[in-house]
Parts: structure tokens; C-alpha cells; sequence
């Protein structure tokens, strides 16, 4: 797929990608999903926020520097966004960055950094500047490598036994000027367009639509008290109410695509699939749960575990898609305030 130019699909040709449209990206994306087939590129982040944003505001040496490894998957990527006591208030973040010379010495400290603990760079949000009249001024977005001395990632385990988060310690870390994304104190505006092109990333409904399907499997072969649960008046509701509310992020995911289109940038609008999907996403696990009953708790390796135990273990995951990206309340305040026009919380 990386050599055939498919995986960018809609980047430049010089530095890997297809020079397509935004249109062709999407067909070919939803066709790989009707065929089962992997993810195009195992670069998550890289492709869905890092490279995007690395196409927007880097600099030349940095596209031919970081965009070839993240098409060919030799790359994974991490966010250091949010910070203890801070949460999702990602303006008011402190981990400090002073230029020293040609070089940003960084201290201080991220939290629920996913992949963390495997990724090689971390695209890393800090403050450069303290005297600011705005808490989204100072803020400075730099790309680190993970193995930069005085980097320290401590794995934070979850209900599930995973270890997609992590907290992340920076001492006297010293990152070359030429590792800056955007200007200095433009790291607000970069950050923005990341998190919306993770939001409409995360608003993509390709994967949805294959969740269901597997569900609606799991569904025709399970029995409640003796009859098949895909006759039961309830179930074939709520298979319909998840169908419902998928095919609305698709026609929704269009608003965004005819943006794209237009070339008008993605703001706070992504925010509303990025509320959808997360809870969707934990009703359509603990529906398989219940459904299941007894068998439906069992992880992997149980006896009777329900397709390997994958819709306990998803269910027990449910951190990982609620707060990856923004919490639902800062959504919703996100929707309030700059889409309904609001006041403030």
C-alpha cells in the first residue's frame, strides 16, 4: 500500500503520498473497510494529527524529515498534551521550554500520553512564555524524540491490563530549534488544527460500520431463554438505534469532507462526532456484554470467553475512547459555547 502512494493518498508525491483528492482518500478508506481490510499505515497518529499538522506549519527539511517514516509505519507518535491538574485545559499547561542558544531546554511533566510507552517521537506542547494577557498565548509546540535524555515514561495500567497511557517527565531535555513546528507561540494555533484533524479522524465511521457488523454477528448466534436474540422486539432496537446513530456521524463526517473540499479549515464542529462516538462506542460494548451474560465478563483465555473475550476487554477499555482527545464535558462546553453560542461555564 506504501508503495503504491495509497496510504498518504492525498499528500504530496515528493514525500511519499499520491497527490489525490480528499474525495479519492475517502472512497479508498471505505472500500479497504467494506473488504476487512487492515488500516491503511500503522502510524495512527502520525497519520491522522502529526503529519497533517507537519503539512500545514513545517518547514520543508521537516516534511522530508518526519512524513516518509510516518506513510511507511517505521514511526509511532505520541501527543504530550495534557498535564496533571490541568486535564483537558490544555491552555493552561506548564511544562516550561526556555531557548538556550540554538537549543529549548523542556521541564516538566504530561499525563494520559497514549503510546507513550512504544512511541520514538512525541509531538510536545509547552510554555515559552509566562507574561501573556491570554493563557493560549507563550504556548510553543516542539517534536521530541522519546529517547532524548532526561525523557522518563512511567505506564499508567488500566482496568483492562493495558498500558496505553502513560505519564511522561521531562528533565533538562534539549530539543534543536530546527525541531519547532510553527513559530514560536503559534503552538495554540497548531494544536487546534491537530486536534481537529484527530477529532474528524476520530469522527470516521469506517470502523464503526465494521464494530456493527461483528455485532450484529455476535447477535444471530446468541440465544436468550432458548430463542435466537436477533428475534428478540429489543435487540433488533437496539442494533437499529446503533445503526441510527452511525449512519448520522457518516452524513455528519460529509459536513466536515465538503470543508475539507472547500479548503475552509476544521474547527470546533469535529467536536460533535467526537462526543457521538465516545458514547456510542461503550453503549455498543456493554450491549455485546450483557447480551452474553455470564460468558460475556470472561476476558481472553476464559473458558467460554465471547470472541475471545475482545468485547470485555473493549468494554473495560472505556477510558481510551473517552478521554483520548478531549473529555465529553469539554466537548459539549466546545459545542455550547462556540457552535450554540452559549455562555461560558
Amino acid at each position: 500500500m506504501g508503495a503504491r502512494g495509497w496510504v498518504g493518498f492525498s499528500w504530496p508525491k515528493e514525500f511519499g503520498g499520491s497527490d489525490g483528492g480528499i474525495i479519492e482518500q475517502t472512497i479508498l478508506k471505505e472500500e479497504m473497510a467494506l473488504a476487512r481490510a487492515p488500516p491503511l499505515g500503522t502510524s495512527f497518529m502520525g497519520l491522522a494529527w502529526v503529519g497533517p499538522g507537519i503539512m500545514q506549519y513545517g518547514t520543508r527539511a521537516q516534511k522530508k524529515k518526519f512524513i516518509p517514516d510516518i506513510l511507511d509505519s517505521k514511526v509511532v507518535w505520541c501527543t504530550g498534551y495534557s498535564e496533571p491538574n490541568h486535564g483537558s485545559d490544555l491552555a493552561s499547561i506548564q511544562c516550561k521550554a526556555v531557548l538556550e542558544g540554538d537549543e529549548y531546554v523542556v521541564n516538566g511533566q504530561k499525563i494520559w500520553t497514549t503510546g507513550a510507552a512504544f512511541a520514538q517521537w512525541i509531538i510536545l506542547l509547552t510554555r515559552t512564555r509566562f507574561d501573556v494577557a491570554v493563557k493560549h498565548q507563550g504556548i510553543t509546540c516542539l517534536l521530541v524524540p522519546m529517547d532524548a535524555p532526561g525523557i522518563e515514561v512511567r505506564p499508567i495500567e488500566n482496568m483492562a491490563s493495558d498500558r496505553h497511557f502513560a505519564e511522561v517527565f521531562f528533565t533538562d531535555v534539549r530539543v534543536p530549534m530546527e525541531n519547532r513546528l510553527g513559530e514560536e507561540g503559534d503552538g495554540w494555533k497548531v494544536t487546534v488544527s491537530a486536534l481537529a484533524n484527530e477529532r474528524s479522524s476520530i469522527g470516521e465511521v469506517t470502523h464503526m460500520f465494521g464494530k456493527l457488523d461483528t455485532l450484529k454477528e455476535l447477535v444471530k448466534k446468541t440465544n436468550i431463554q432458548g430463542r435466537p436474540a436477533a428475534k428478540d422486539p429489543r435487540v433488533r432496537r437496539t442494533i437499529a438505534m446503533f445503526e441510527a446513530k452511525i449512519a448520522a456521524m457518516k452524513y455528519n463526517g460529509l459536513r466536515y469532507l465538503t470543508k475539507q473540499l472547500k479548503g475552509e479549515p476544521l474547527t470546533s464542529e469535529t467536536s460533535v462526532n467526537k462526543l457521538h462516538r465516545a458514547s456510542l462506542e461503550i453503549e455498543m460494548d456493554d450491549f455485546a456484554v450483557a447480551l452474553t451474560g455470564q460468558a460475556g465478563l470472561q476476558l481472553r483465555g476464559g473458558d467460554e470467553a465471547v470472541d475471545g473475550g475482545s468485547w470485555a476487554k473493549a468494554s473495560l477499555n472505556w477510558p481510551n475512547v473517552v478521554i483520548g482527545g478531549g473529555t465529553p464535558n469539554i466537548q459539549r462546553n466546545i459545542i455550547a459555547e462556540r457552535i450554540l453560542g452559549l455562555p461560558k461555564d
